[in-house]
């Protein structure tokens, strides 16, 4: 029994593995030989329609082999303990064969375990909870998905989930890679193949690759999680499953969307303490691959620069919402944004909206800089700054009505670009309605004691380092303006600097408000405007009928201007008419925290941030 099992071994041994697949790319077949190594990665080579044929006579050979092989070890136990037959994995009395072959990019046994050993020192997400509950939970008929924008952590979470697992739950699991080439055919003969083997955890990753997967997805649910099979599907097209969960999955889909990552979560992932280099950096986990403190790496960095931007915003959003659209009800969804498709100008179209949103919110901050505040009083804080490498008086010399009106026409000029179809009001609507699916931008209210102001609310993106990374280009190539050119390089630097503070500011606000919002479930979390000056933040309750004023300085110095209007008293009687008592008056800065003898309330927003609880 012995001999006739090494000899079987041996003819094996000389045998192709894996399996032969064609796909059909413009009306003409193309074959490819897929196999997976010892390490468990997989490789690819395009072949003739001739020597696919071959392949599949000695594949079909090696796999009936196997199945002798298989018939052997069972009837001599021996076997197992003279390590003649070696399963990679065995549990519920069957075993799992070292080179299963399910037509797709699978990884189980140890090539698994070794795959998942990557993210052992990793930090957990914060939603890695609730992707275990679905795991280990009783509910039946429903699938998980994981999606967000690139480089926030998504594959990383099923690693970990893996590397938690025991050894039985473990030998019970699959992953799949899925490509571009990949159908919802194969990966439905994938998974009749692990329920028919015993699988009972399923991680297809890069499912939105698949071009019929939005409009196929229900197979997952309704046919093997209706079985019991815990299965969880990721991918990097957020607004493919925006449109699977609304659609194919709807009401059977737990989801879990990474692209948003707090400050309290940046920081204890990448050990960053820094408010600003969040502001700087934050939005993805790319900086050091997730490592830590002073070991990261920010030429890593997703939002270095302006080309890293770019380069990102092509990537991981341009392309997420084309291929998305392009595989939703077989392209038939583009609505308005067709005849940009077929121009091959939606990037572009896609690129310009972020870029002219991060635009105006920049275009505000420096004409309230240089208009509201006075070109003057910039000078002025710049002469009187207290560190001589901090002090310039250039701005004296300069023609403020000549540098307000060149500012102006400077940030209403727009790139000129001969395009063939237009981006319009209805364009630019849905290509937002989509942002807010990705969860690339929120809607903060902004309420007014003027009588009959509208709905009013300002745009945040949930990834600060974007906007920051393209308020400073421009703020650069400002300063770089004919105005500015007798100027010394380091007088050019300290103007950019200001303005860029200016910035850094009114995105601490945008980061305070979002943060603050995303956790108040019963609470409204708002911006209140009067005709003059405005409280940077109110949180009302409307169940108690009483609110909480905050104000929200990029400073760590303690002043009495931080006060003016929540002490103004036609203010306050305003806020108490229409929000009920006011519980708390704070003042959120960068400096520590402190209660003052007179009852003045200072936090450091850092501590803020990191005890703001889901």
């Amino acid at each position: 029994m012995n001999e006739k099992y090494r000899e079987i071994s041996n003819k094996i041994s000389t045998l192709p593995k894996g399996y032969v697949t064609q796909k059909v790319i413009n009306n003409k077949r193309y074959f490819y030989h897929q196999w997976k190594d010892d390490y468990g990665k997989m490789h690819y080579d395009s072949i003739s329609k001739d020597n696919a044929a071959i392949l599949r006579v000695g594949i079909e050979e090696r796999k009936e082999l196997q199945k002798q092989l298989k018939v052997i070890g069972k009837s001599d136990n021996s076997l197992i303990s003279t390590g003649l037959k070696e399963p990679d994995t065995v549990f519920g009395g069957s075993s799992l064969p070292v080179d299963y072959d399910f037509e797709v990019n699978a990884i189980y046994g140890n090539a698994l375990w070794n795959m998942a050993e990557g993210a052992r020192d990793f930090e957990k997400r914060d939603c890695f909870q609730i992707i275990e509950n679905y795991i280990y939970g009783k509910q039946m008929d429903k699938v998980c998905l994981i999606y967000g924008l690139r480089r926030t952590g998504k594959t990383t979470l099923l690693r970990q989930l893996i590397l938690d697992m025991n050894e039985a739950e473990q030998a019970r699991t699959l992953y799949i890679k899925s490509t571009v080439t990949d159908t919802m055919a194969d990966l439905n003969r994938a998974m009749k193949l692990a329920v028919k083997n015993g699988f009972r955890y399923v991680f297809i990753d890069e499912v939105t690759l698949i071009s019929d997967f939005i409009d196929s997805a229900s197979l997952f649910s309704d046919v093997y999680a209706a079985q019991g099979i815990k299965i969880i599907l990721s991918g990097t097209d957020s607004l493919g499953f925006y449109f699977a969960s609304n659609e194919e999955l709807y009401d059977r889909a737990v989801m879990v969307h990474t692209t948003y990552i707090p400050f309290r979560e940046h920081k204890r992932l990448l050990g960053i303490d820094s408010i600003d280099e969040y502001i700087r950096y934050g939005g993805t986990l790319k900086a050091g691959e997730l490592r830590f403190g002073d070991d990261i790496d920010w030429e890593e960095a997703s939002f270095r620069d302006d080309e890293s931007t770019r380069r990102y915003i092509d990537t991981a959003i341009c392309k997420n919402i084309q291929h998305s659209l392009r595989c939703y009800k077989e392209g038939s969804h583009f609505r308005n944004l067709k005849r940009l498709y077929d121009a091959n100008e939606l990037t572009n179209a896609i690129n310009r909206i972020i870029q002219d949103m991060n635009h105006e919110f920049t275009k505000e901050v420096i004409l309230r800089e240089f208009v509201s505040r006075d070109l003057r009083s910039t000078a002025q804080l710049l002469r009187k700054a207290k560190k001589p490498e901090n002090r310039t008086d250039a701005l004296d010399e300069i023609n403020v009505s000549n540098v307000i009106a060149g500012l102006k026409k400077i940030l209403e000029i727009k790139e000129k670009e001969e395009l063939q179809e237009a981006v319009s009001e209805q364009v630019a609507d849905e290509i937002k309605e989509y942002f807010t699916a990705l969860d690339l931008t929120t809607d903060i209210k902004v309420e007014s004691s003027v009588v009959a102001s509208g709905d009013l609310s300002r745009t945040v993106f949930t990834q600060p380092g974007m906007r920051y990374c393209q308020a400073q280009t421009l703020v650069y190539l400002l300063i770089r303006d004919n105005e500015f050119k007798a100027l010394s390089e380091r007088e050019k630097l300290l103007i950019a600097e200001k303005i860029l503070d200016d910035v850094r500011g009114l995105m601490l606000e945008d980061i305070v408000l979002l943060e603050t919002h995303k956790v108040m479930n019963k609470k409204r979390v708002f911006k209140l405007q009067f005709d003059v000056g405005e409280i940077d933040m109110v949180i009302y309750d409307p169940e108690n009928d009483s609110c909480e004023l905050y104000e929200i300085k990029h400073s760590n110095v303690k002043s009495e201007e931080q006060w003016r209007h929540l002490k103004d008293e036609k203010k306050l009687k305003y806020i108490m008419n229409i929000y009920g008592s006011i519980s708390k008056k704070c003042v959120l800065f960068k400096g520590q925290s402190e209660v003052l003898p007179d009852g003045r309330e200072y936090k450091n927003v850092e501590e803020y941030l990191c005890e703001l609880i889901v």
